[in-house]
């Protein structure tokens, strides 16, 4: 089959699909509807990146992005305001700062537990938790064995990821690009550690002097006196 059909019948399933498309379900679904087990990776591939070239042109309002590992069409940036007169705030998932907050640690932290979650925030979060997981973008994935009462562990989910247009976690923008550069970060404890661990000593008046072993020559211990004759 030519390129040229074989990204219309790829137009129409990705544009069909409620949800994003992989390459991989992309192939299965092409072969089961064309009857032929000729379709090879490579053509699946080069359907969709000239699927991708046409709709970036500026004449269209709706583009073919990858997110979630999958392809789906979306509508372009510089529509969304226009989408929204249509639908209003329909669409739109409202979280409170609790739950924001609640997804931000879980997003950067995962996978991690309530009390956690709890100990970072120093509030309760089981209301923010419940809302994140009815609205489907964290999901329970497991259970920590090694703390006290094997409590459950929270992840993204992959409703998220097709909400935020990402692929990967590691497209999450990194803290140090978030926080203006006037912020100190935290430093790892690790990090802290000196090479040489030895005591602190101090004066009267509490002031940093020297470490053990590296005494100024006025506070040395003086060498014993020799007795008189």
């Amino acid at each position: 089959m030519v390129i040229e059909q074989l990204m219309l019948h790829v137009e129409a399933l990705v544009f069909a699909s409620d949800k994003p498309l992989t390459q991989t379900e992309l192939a299965e679904l092409l072969k089961n509807a064309l009857e032929t087990d000729e379709l090879v990776p490579a053509q699946i591939s080069a359907s969709i990146e000239a699927i991708k070239e046409k709709y970036d042109s500026e004449f269209f309002p709706f583009e073919l992005k990858e997110i979630g590992g999958g392809y789906q069409f979306l509508t372009k940036k510089n529509f969304h305001p226009t989408i929204l007169q249509l639908n209003g705030d329909k669409f739109i998932k409202k979280l409170s700062t609790a739950a924001l907050e609640t997804l931000a640690i879980i997003s950067y932290r995962q996978p991690i537990t309530k009390p956690e979650i709890e100990y970072i925030r120093g509030v309760s979060s089981d209301y923010s938790i419940q809302k994140l997981l009815e609205k489907d973008l964290i999901m329970i994935s497991g259970r920590n064995e090694d703390m006290v009462g094997k409590p459950l562990t929270y992840t993204v989910s992959k409703s998220f990821m097709d909400y935020f247009g990402l692929n990967t976690m590691d497209e999450l923008p990194k803290l140090r690009e978030i926080f203006p550069d006037d912020i100190v970060m935290p430093t790892d404890a690790a990090e802290a550690i000196p090479e040489e661990p030895g005591k602190l000593l101090v004066n009267e008046e509490g002031l940093l002097l020297e470490t053990a072993g590296e005494l100024p020559e006025d506070d040395a211990e003086a060498p014993p006196a020799e007795p008189e004759a």
